[in-house]
């Protein structure tokens, strides 16, 4: 397995000028040895163009990619050494799955007892051992995506595996499986796996680390735990949760924060840029007061989701809705009820031309 770095930038315009030019703006990032890794966004981010560029399936307009620190720009995929699973089942449907395991062995010369043990380790892994003998072609789409996904692991001497959207024809009960399965297989053999996905929850349980994408750039890069609790910028607060991260307007003088009319006198510890603001909160992190309290402000009930073990109340201040979940065994107040809302607490970010100030 390899460490990968990238600098560069990529557009599919012969003379890119813009930014609107690129499928990739400039960047500069790391994939760690051994590391579980994530591409995030939504359709359109440039997380499978930037996928392409790690396996040579495309070189880069500008900058170079180097595995260990080797330049690897101009290298095929093959000279890269690089395992790929595709959106869609790559199989050979006339062979048997115990050939379609083996193929990639065979194809680099190794030694029969080792295709033996590799294809009978990696078919224990993935639940396939008793599908071994079987025609590939007398399988269901979702058993071949899941042989792909043995080729893609049957070799133990690639730089990386690199995943693009390989659940999307998986069944969603299947699908959870085959993450933790996934998971398991990374955690026990250290490789170095990069997967693409628009799904917040196949990246958050998969990855050690996650590149948030939006427009041709990465957002943020860190854990679950950094996406969720401090994301950086708004696009990554509200892509990351469901439902995403509550954005409020504020305007901050001299230490007061005015919030759609109502103020609210600002810690000496909380030094933030006069100006227009966001405040970010999460769903569960919004309390209810029923009298007013130091960083309160006045809200109004206007729905109420009962979602079984906790409830999603939605309020009004000003003309901003702000969701609130709270616990279904907590006092809940009532639809029109005046509230008092804790908008201003640990969790609370501030936001300036949506980046993270504090």
């Amino acid at each position: 397995m390899s460490s990968i770095e990238l600098e560069l930038a990529h557009s599919y315009k012969a003379n890119p000028r813009v930014e609107d030019d690129f499928a990739l703006s400039p960047l500069k990032i790391t994939f760690d040895n051994g590391g579980a890794y994530a591409l995030l966004g939504p359709s359109g981010c440039g997380k499978t163009t930037m996928l392409n560029l790690i396996s040579g399936l495309i070189s880069p307009s500008q900058g170079v990619v180097k595995f260990d620190g080797r330049d690897v720009t101009r290298l095929t995929p093959q000279q890269r050494n690089i395992a790929q699973v595709f959106q869609f089942p790559v199989i050979y449907d006339t062979m048997t799955v115990r050939g379609n395991l083996e193929f990639p062995l065979k194809n680099r010369g190794v030694a029969k007892t080792l295709i033996n043990h590799r294809v009978a380790s990696v078919a224990e892994m993935l639940e396939l051992t008793d599908e071994l003998d079987k025609k590939a072609s007398n399988l269901g789409a979702d058993q071949k995506q899941i042989i792909s996904l043995g080729r893609g692991l049957v070799r133990d001497d690639v730089s990386a595996i690199l995943f693009d959207e390989p659940l999307t024809v998986i069944d969603p009960h299947l699908k959870w499986r085959l993450r933790r399965k996934l998971k398991q297989i990374h955690n026990e053999l250290r490789l170095t796996l990069i997967y693409v996905t628009h799904d917040q929850v196949e990246a958050l349980t998969f990855a050690d680390e996650i590149a948030v994408m939006s427009q041709g750039k990465v957002v943020q890069m860190g854990t679950s735990d950094d996406l969720y609790e401090r994301p950086n910028h708004t696009f990554v607060g509200h892509f990351i949760g469901s439902p995403g991260m509550n954005y409020i307007p504020a305007e901050h003088e001299n230490g007061v924060l005015n919030i759609m009319g109502q103020k609210i006198m600002m810690g000496d510890n909380q030094i933030l840029p006069d100006g227009s603001l966001k405040l970010g909160v999460r769903p569960e992190y919004l309390e209810f007061n029923t009298c007013e309290e130091r960083n309160t402000v006045v809200a109004e009930v206007v729905n109420i989701k009962d979602l079984g073990s906790s409830l999603m109340i939605s309020c009004k201040v000003g003309e901003c809705i702000l969701k609130s979940r709270v616990s279904s065994d907590k006092l809940i107040p009532r639809i029109q009820e005046v509230v008092w809302l804790k908008i201003i607490g640990k969790h609370t970010c501030f936001y300036h031309n949506d980046k993270l100030v504090s």
